[in-house]
């Protein structure tokens, strides 16, 4: 009897949670709600051209810690093992251990040694004294790779914003491209209601009918085409946020036009020349090419070095029963005659200073037309907004006469259609006008080299 019941009870335990996948299911389906600054925010951690670009500033900054090590000494520690029957050697090993004896000086001894072990213990060390500044210009030459590398970063992080901002405007528009394509099918349906209903009537010809049909299809394959543009939308939003493999969003704002800070052209030029991250960055590629040339010249001066190493050898490994030895010394190295390789190389690095000056002339005179461009694009999207906004207010002022003088018998279908199609446009013509004015001040900001986080198109 107790078996029964908690049999009964366990099917009816199994039911109930049956019963709540379904909605448990649909409560973990729903997806999340983003706003643009949080998308921005995801996209600075979870875009790997973010992780590829921050990995290129630590490889800069570990290219520095090298390029500081020429300058300290180096020192270095070998134990080496060593058994062998060669006369030199058993003969030099003896006088390094302090071991040799008067019976070592036999001939017989001499030429045919019994085999002879010895333990090296050795640390050594050099140190660059002067190397005619060729050290302290690559530690400079590194420091400007590293600052080429981080303003490199911090345009990769502007271009990463501007993808992000654009294509989050990218689904708004494509969402409200399908209201209008919905809202355009619903009048189109409308009007085909009203022709059916004339024809029937005998007070309109079989031609309304005809052309309210194809107006309908026509809106139909406008409504399937905006649905696929919402979901690719959708996909080039995430793929942009670093998350094209991580589930569905939902967006938390809706495309309303907005009145942006203005911004004078000269002052937007100026800006950028100052601003502009990646033409900082090739100012720093022209230093380190200036710094790779000091290098180059420094070859032909002198090189003064020292050196030092103390050794012990000892017949085993444990130490006792042998000797040590120490030198110490100063090297100067002047290179006299290489093939004029040298003053070849110094050529090549004075050409190749000249190539990036040239390159920063044509990036500078590139950022002035790209600053232009982006200026009036914005200016145009928003005066064409403010014409589309009164278009559409008169489009479907236009659109109502029409369908009230097509009831009355006092138009055609021809107008109205007209009408119907007017109306649509504008809608399409004003979304599309506010779109393009959100988007092209992000690239105003992002041709400028100030495009945030905190731009006034991602925080409201």
């Amino acid at each position: 009897m107790r078996l029964h019941s908690i049999a009964r009870w366990s099917r009816s335990a199994g039911l109930l949670v049956l019963a709540a996948l379904p909605a448990f299911a649909q409560q973990s389906a729903q997806p999340d709600s983003l706003t643009l600054a949080q998308a921005v925010q995801i996209a600075l951690e979870k875009n790997p051209e973010h992780k590829a670009a921050l990995a290129d500033t630590r490889v800069a900054s570990a290219d520095v810690g090298a390029a500081r090590s020429y300058l300290l000494p180096h020192l270095t520690f070998s134990e080496a093992a060593t058994r062998s029957n060669d006369p030199v050697y058993v003969f030099g090993s003896k006088l390094r251990q302090q071991r040799f004896a008067t019976p070592d000086f036999a001939l017989n001894v001499l030429n045919r040694p019994e085999p002879y072990g010895n333990f090296a213990t050795r640390f050594g060390g050099t140190w660059n004294l002067f190397d005619s500044f060729a050290s302290w210009h690559g530690v400079s030459r590194a420091q400007r790779l590293q600052e080429a590398a981080g303003r490199q970063m911090d345009r990769t992080d502007q271009e990463i914003v501007f993808r992000v901002i654009e294509s989050y405007y990218g689904v708004l528009l494509a969402k409200k491209q399908l209201e209008v394509a919905e809202q355009a099918w619903k009048t189109a349906q409308s009007i085909l209601g009203e022709s059916r209903d004339r024809f029937q009537s005998g007070v309109a010809v079989e031609s309304d009918l005809l052309s309210a049909q194809v107006r309908l299809v026509a809106r139909q394959q406008d409504l399937i085409r905006a649905r696929n543009n919402v979901a690719l939308a959708r996909a080039q939003w995430t793929s942009a946020m670093g998350l094209a493999s991580q589930g569905d969003f939902e967006l938390a704002e809706a495309l309303a036009e907005r009145t942006l800070p203005a911004v004078a052209l000269e002052q937007a030029v100026e800006l950028a020349l100052q601003k502009r991250p990646d033409l900082g960055r090739v100012r720093s590629e022209e230093q380190v090419q200036q710094q790779t040339v000091a290098m180059a010249k420094s070859a032909f001066g002198p090189r003064i070095n020292a050196f030092a190493g103390w050794e012990a050898d000892n017949p085993t490994f444990v130490a006792g029963g042998g000797g040590n030895n120490w030198m110490a010394g100063i090297e100067l190295q002047i290179d006299l005659f290489q093939g004029g390789a040298k003053r070849a190389q110094l050529s090549r690095e004075r050409a190749a200073a000249e190539k990036i000056a040239a390159l920063k002339q044509v990036a500078t005179d590139a950022i002035r037309l790209e600053v232009r461009r982006a200026y009036y694009e914005v200016d145009a999207a928003r005066q064409q907004a403010e014409v589309a906004r009164a278009a559409v207010e008169q489009s479907q002022e236009s659109l109502r006469i029409n369908q009230n003088r097509y009831d009355a018998g006092l138009s055609t279908i021809s107008d109205l259609l007209a009408a119907e199609e007017s109306a649509r446009r504008s809608q399409t013509d004003y979304w599309e006008a506010v779109y393009h004015y959100h988007t092209g001040y992000a690239g105003l900001e992002l041709a400028t080299g100030i495009l945030t986080p905190h731009s006034p198109v991602v925080t409201p």
